[in-house]
Formats: C-alpha cells, structure tokens, sequence
C-alpha cells in the first residue's frame, strides 16, 4: 500500500484563548470533533497518524509562547515524541516551525 503525503498548517497567527489554541490544532491536523483540547488528547489523536508521509508547519509559534507559557513548548516536545517514537516512521515527518521567511526544522 503506497503512503499517502498529507501536509498541515497549524497558523496561531491570531489565537486569543487556551481554547481557542487547541480548536486551531484540531482543525488544522483533522482531529475528530470529539477531541478533548488537552496534552494527552493531542498525544492520542496525533499518534494515531502513523503511516503516511506527514508534513507539519506551525505558524505563530511565539504568539503561544507569548499567550500561554508552556503551552508551546509542551505541543513541541509532544510533536517531538511524535517524530521519534518509532524509528521506522521518523524520516516520514516532518515538522517545521515558520517564522517569517525562516523555516526551522524541528529533530
């Protein structure tokens, strides 16, 4: 079965709640509506993407850090598990953090 390439744009460009964060999150990586707007939500709805080639560009990244402290930093260390869990999935991610023109790999 050939993998399939999805891309995702997380853009917090303009979040204004906690909330608010965690709805952008599911929208942009297609979570179910049944997403519970949490760090061990998150970590279930994007373990379950294993498989496909999988393109992840976060937008706005100091907007969280600026509006919610850790938040950020847990999203990242979550898409970093996410990445490296399982070793015969981690060259089929990538996640990448845009600021402006700069795109920032993240290993």
């Amino acid at each position: 079965m050939e993998k399939e390439f999805l891309h995702y744009t997380i853009d917090f460009t303009n979040v204004e709640t906690y909330w608010d964060m965690h709805f952008i999150i599911r929208d942009a990586l297609d979570f179910p509506d049944y997403y519970g707007c949490n760090w061990s939500a998150f970590w279930d709805c994007i373990s379950d993407m294993y498989g496909d080639i999988i393109h992840i560009e976060i937008i706005g990244l100091d907007v969280v850090e600026r509006k919610f402290g850790d938040a950020a930093y847990k999203m990242m260390e979550i898409l970093k598990r996410f990445k490296t869990k399982y070793p015969e999935y981690s060259d089929d991610i990538t996640i990448e953090i845009v600021h402006g023109s700069t795109r920032i790999k993240v290993e």
